[in-house]
């Protein structure tokens, strides 16, 4: 019951935020909020305030910041359409810029929790054999890139590697104060699919906390989440996983069950993952997400005028009802997954 309060605060909290980015671009940029919605379906609590009404919708599972002329032909003076496509485009990209915000925010609160970060350098090997050692791997080694991806945090150096197909990759390093490259470096692997292991045979050096090195860990683990999470979806594109990989609520209530038991920096850390997740999943270019109404601007900049609204219309409705079957598709595998 706590993971599930849990959860359903951690999307309350991450989905209004989302929505305030755009509202308040809205407001700065002179256009109409007719409606602030935390939710979707039947309202549960309404109050109209002076231009916006503010509801709170029974279904936690969107939001929305509803504007004059979004969606309509409108010659009001707030009128969304009516703004320059300048500010159009900050006002739909403010939401997506304001989970990236709060998730670097939420990171940073983790880290100044934390006693000791791990770094990228390599403090020993986990065996006097270990096969990364002997094809080139050196301790005090500060790992750089992995087969050419920059590597901003140590669990960088752990998704890249188990991206490789054979455990053979291609590394720089930074060795005495310059950067070298090695090839060929070595790890075991085992199994195949989803049972495939790779065997990280050394450990980092951890480094003593401070709000410098927080705040440079902050910052390196959100670009780092970032890069990841479009690289994986990616992959889900290219077919490389599967979508069973995506996680839906259930799923992410799962996960915020037994980072609940382990402690409240979990829990947060949780908390930025989806906050950035959230940003990144609207920045697609799929009608009816930030993204999408970004490429129909881009799109109307191009022709030097704006799609036919009919058409724009037709293009959102599809997209929503994408989003609604992947909605529906990753819950059920998130069900399956609990049996």
């Amino acid at each position: 019951m706590l993971a599930i309060i849990y959860t359903i605060l951690i999307f309350g909290v991450l989905i209004f935020v989302h929505e305030l980015g755009h509202f308040l671009a809205a407001r700065l940029s002179g256009v109409t909020v007719l409606e602030f919605a935390i939710g979707m379906g039947p309202a549960i609590f309404k109050k109209q305030g002076k231009k916006t009404l503010y509801s709170i919708r029974l279904l936690p599972i969107g939001g929305y910041c509803s504007m004059e002329g979004e969606t309509e032909e409108s010659d009001a003076p707030g009128a969304f359409k009516k703004a320059s496509k300048p500010r159009r485009a900050i006002i739909l990209a403010a939401g997506v810029t304001m989970n990236f915000l709060v998730g670097f925010l939420l990171m940073l609160t983790t880290f100044i929790g934390t006693e000791v970060y791990s770094t990228k350098t390599v403090a020993e090997f986990n065996t006097a054999d270990a096969l990364s050692n002997q094809t080139g791997l050196m301790v005090n080694d500060t790992v750089q890139k992995v087969n050419g991806t920059t590597i901003f945090t140590a669990n960088d150096i752990v998704f890249a590697l188990l991206r490789d197909d054979d455990g053979i990759v291609e590394m720089d390093v930074l060795r005495d104060g310059k950067t070298v490259h090695l090839s060929g470096v070595e790890f075991k692997v085992s199994g195949e699919g989803e049972n495939r292991t790779l065997d990280l045979d050394f450990k980092v050096y951890g480094e003593k906390a401070s709000f410098l090195g927080a705040f440079s860990q902050a910052l390196d683990g959100t670009i780092s989440l970032v890069r990841n999470t479009w690289v994986s979806l990616g992959d889900m594109v290219t077919g490389r996983v599967g979508i069973s990989e995506l996680s839906g609520p259930v799923g992410v209530g799962e996960v915020v069950s037994q980072a609940a038991q382990i402690g409240w920096q979990s829990v947060i850390m949780i908390a930025a993952f989806l906050s950035i997740s959230l940003g990144i999943f609207n920045s697609l270019p799929i009608p009816a997400l930030d993204g999408g109404h970004l490429l129909l601007l881009l799109i109307e900049a191009i022709r030097g005028k704006p799609l036919n609204q009919k058409l724009e219309g037709i293009l959102t409705v599809i997209g929503f009802a994408f989003f609604i079957l992947l909605f529906i598709v990753v819950t059920i595998s998130d069900v399956i997954k609990l049996f």
